[in-house]
């Protein structure tokens, strides 16, 4: 019989905001990305629009080599393997088809960053943090319930999922880069979006 897998992918970037995140609550990991692809070629989650603008955030598809990452020497992760049912496979799988589709509706939980950070919930339909964004699709799909409010889930609380974990510990070393595409081709672009990328998440 044929099985089905999600896979939850939790990282710490060196961003100024994942260090205060990683201060403030003494998390291992301040980044969740959800995929349905086992090579994790490519990743779905919230965060900035552009590499170059760390104030305007929103759904967008990740890669281990691009945006933010990119500007890693090294990416501390987890990778974790959760199997699930047929029908919530395609239940989710149908969420995130949505999201993408529909991407413009949506942008990143601002607000619910700082009030979680005091364990404040602050909920809105059409704003997620990349954690939120996260459970909102294991959780109406069917695959688990944390039983606590959306925008106070964290990457961390993440690793109560009962998965397996795949790989923890340098996600670069398993996806070797292939070209430059994530890199800004002039140096004082490069100088700018490495600042940029080392003040914001």
């Amino acid at each position: 019989m044929k099985k089905y897998y999600v896979y939850i992918i939790l990282t710490r970037t060196n961003t100024l905001i994942s260090k205060l995140i990683h201060m403030i609550k003494d998390d291992e990991y301040t980044h969740a990305s959800i995929t349905f692809d086992q090579e994790l070629n490519q990743m779905y989650s919230f965060g900035r629009r552009t590499t170059y603008n760390p104030f305007i955030g929103r759904f967008r598809s990740e890669e281990f080599h691009k945006g933010v990452y990119g500007f890693c020497k090294t990416l501390p992760g987890v990778v974790i393997e959760v199997e699930v049912t047929l029908e919530q496979y395609e239940k989710a799988k149908e969420m995130l088809e949505h999201f993408i589709t529909h991407s413009d509706q949506y942008k990143y939980n601002y607000m619910g960053l700082v009030n979680g950070l005091l364990d404040k919930p602050l909920h809105n339909e059409n704003r997620f943090l990349c954690s939120e964004f996260v459970y909102h699709l294991l959780k109406e799909s069917g695959i688990v319930d944390l039983n606590m409010p959306r925008s106070l889930v964290r990457p961390q609380n993440l690793l109560d999922l009962e998965g397996k974990i795949t790989y923890q510990g340098d996600l670069k070393a398993i996806s070797p880069k292939t070209n430059n595409e994530g890199y800004p081709k002039s140096n004082r672009r490069r100088r700018l979006a490495l600042l940029s990328a080392l003040l914001f998440g």
